[in-house]
């Protein structure tokens, strides 16, 4: 009778770490997944405007809710939406910085110069003035 309880309580503490196990291993694939949205919705092109604005909110929303399948209600959701947010923020402040040394580039400024250096800074001071939006090559 004690050697079946204790492999009673050994296949419920077995079953316990599986189920923990699963958990983490959805959890997991859930931000892999999130990344996977993420680097989409950024490579679909770079935020211009309010309208666009919209549209990514909606395509993270999206994202989040019908192909994680994440309940909008649940703390999972909100994680998700803010991750995409600041991955597709970062993805933004990456591509403005590439398009601000090409644009210097171009000007025949030499990278590692003092000259180059100021004027990528003028150039994503001045994106950051008009708001930061325009259209960008793709990443080279």
């Amino acid at each position: 009778m004690i050697s079946q309880t204790f492999s009673n309580i050994a296949e419920t503490q077995r079953r316990g770490r599986l189920a923990c196990m699963c958990r983490r291993a959805a959890r997991s694939a859930n931000l892999l997944g999130a990344a996977a949205v993420a680097t989409f919705l950024a490579s679909s092109g770079t935020v211009g405007n309010a309208a666009e604005n919209s549209l990514r909110v909606a395509q993270e929303h999206h994202a989040c809710s019908v192909v994680l399948g994440l309940d909008p209600s649940d703390r999972e959701y909100d994680t998700c939406i803010r991750s995409l947010d600041r991955s597709l923020a970062e993805w933004d402040q990456l591509q403005m910085v590439q398009a601000s040394r090409r644009e210097c580039s171009e000007k025949g400024l030499a990278p590692g110069t003092s000259a180059f250096a100021v004027c990528v800074v003028n150039s994503e001071q001045s994106e950051a003035n008009t708001g930061g939006y325009r259209a960008i090559g793709p990443v080279r």
